[in-house]
């Protein structure tokens, strides 16, 4: 995942919390720097063979695998501050601690790296995939998108999860259509689910919009320059729709299945489309135009007749399941980091990482993340117990410390010199002060 607005930096798919080490390198890699070295080939191969075609711009840049037990990284080039040491054709180093670990684009040391977690998936498509992937974003702010964060809370309802996977089936139905007849009624179809399920609230559309022209074409991107046949992509987005499907929240996750879905199809309609996404233009929007299919009905009785052709009413059913088997998680967070005492830390030029499969929305009070890293001015929060979130991402909230100690229940606070926790507003409960 990209850098955002400002110093704001997410992770892409999963985040590990790593122990804060500013020791020098050993010698050793844990990362084989034969293994480093062919990955980095790879990467150069594939963008190389792009060569700006998809986009516009050369997709090649430098490239850092980084250990998360150890932090040590190796790189494909220099950085401009002299940190990493020459080795075997590659650059070795240690990642300070001030930085996160994650799938991402961040500058440091006067460069705009690429960050790829190591190892990479064994499959060769796969690894090519998350490469490009991540090598887009390090671009994507370049071309004109605009990249921030957004909640979409209202995938973590019943209603919502159910229309999402509706939509999800009909989108491969037709991928795997024959006939310009059976695709052209899939996509109807899920056209119809999806809009059914930006009625929801308000904001749905324009937080579906924003997370799918973000990390939807960064994986259609993987997909599209790593895999040379239209056979091999189409099966690689099935597989994306099925891993993702499993994941235990939507609401960040849910774009890397739609992203390479609406770009296989629009690609197969044969219009250019992708200089629009540059402007903001819905993926959905994108391709009822290319193919020629009117806003479809989505009252109840439309959307319960198309939710029979992929078994609705029994996904609906296991969505109420999961619903009800999670209120005592939610009734847990809400007891420790909203009615309870707490800790409440202001964000300023926060970097941050976290689990994108994992969060649970508690509706205005904001998001918890279980695993959660900070680093900020006032130094870092680690997080293995639940945060909060704010919506707007000014303020992360952990249970209160006893008697204003650095740590509590499931999270741990280095400070830089000159801040100090502090007594807050409600008895019991602290803020971080300068």
């Amino acid at each position: 995942m990209p850098v955002a607005k400002g110093m704001l930096a997410f992770t892409a798919l999963f985040a590990v919390l790593a122990a804060v080490s500013g020791a020098p390198a050993r010698a050793q890699s844990p990362i084989p720097l034969d293994q480093a070295r062919a990955r980095f080939a790879e990467a150069r191969r594939l963008c190389e063979k792009d060569g700006g075609h998809l986009w516009g711009v050369s997709l090649c840049g430098p490239i850092m695998f980084v250990d998360p037990a150890s932090r040590t990284f190796v790189a494909s080039g220099r950085d401009s501050q002299g940190i990493a040491r020459e080795q075997d054709g590659v650059f070795v180093g240690v990642l300070p601690g001030d930085q996160n670990i994650a799938n991402t684009a961040f500058t440091w040391a006067g460069v705009h790296w690429t960050q790829i977690i190591w190892p990479l998936p064994a499959s060769a498509e796969d690894a090519g995939a998350l490469m490009i992937h991540e090598l887009f974003h390090r671009v994507q702010m370049q071309l004109g998108f605009e990249i921030g964060h957004s909640e979409n809370q209202h995938l973590d309802t019943v209603e919502g999860r159910t229309l999402l996977q509706l939509e999800w089936r009909a989108l491969a139905a037709a991928l795997v259509a024959k006939d310009a007849g059976p695709r052209g009624r899939a996509i109807e179809d899920a056209l119809a689910f999806r809009s059914a399920r930006r009625r929801l609230v308000a904001s749905a559309a324009a937080e579906e919009r924003d997370l799918e022209l973000n990390e939807g074409l960064a994986e259609y991107t993987g997909m599209t320059v790593a895999i040379p046949a239209r056979a091999g992509r189409v099966a690689y987005a099935l597989r994306v729709i099925e891993r993702t499907r499993d994941v235990p929240t939507f609401v960040r996750s849910f774009a890397y299945a739609s992203g390479p879905a609406y770009g296989l199809l629009l690609d197969a309609c044969g219009a250019p489309w992708r200089d629009q996404t540059r402007h903001g233009e819905d993926l959905g929007a994108l391709l009822a135009s290319a193919a020629r299919i009117q806003a479809p009905p989505d009252d109840a009785g439309s959307i319960a007749s198309r939710a029979d052709r992929y078994e609705g009413p029994r996904l609906r059913a296991t969505e109420q399941a999961r619903a009800d088997a999670k209120q005592a998680q939610i009734a847990d967070y809400r007891r420790r980091l909203v009615d309870g005492p707490t800790l409440r830390i202001a964000l300023r030029q926060m970097k941050v990482q976290f689990d994108t499969r994992t969060l649970q929305p508690l509706g205005d009070v904001g998001t918890v993340y279980p695993t959660l890293r900070i680093s900020d001015e006032w130094g870092v929060l680690a997080v293995t117990g639940g945060a909060l979130l704010a919506p707007d991402w000014m303020s992360v909230t952990v249970a209160a410390p006893k008697d204003g100690a650095a740590s509590g229940e499931g999270w741990t606070l280095e400070l830089k010199p000159g801040w100090r926790i502090v007594a807050g507003g409600r008895p019991g409960s602290y803020v971080l002060a300068q």
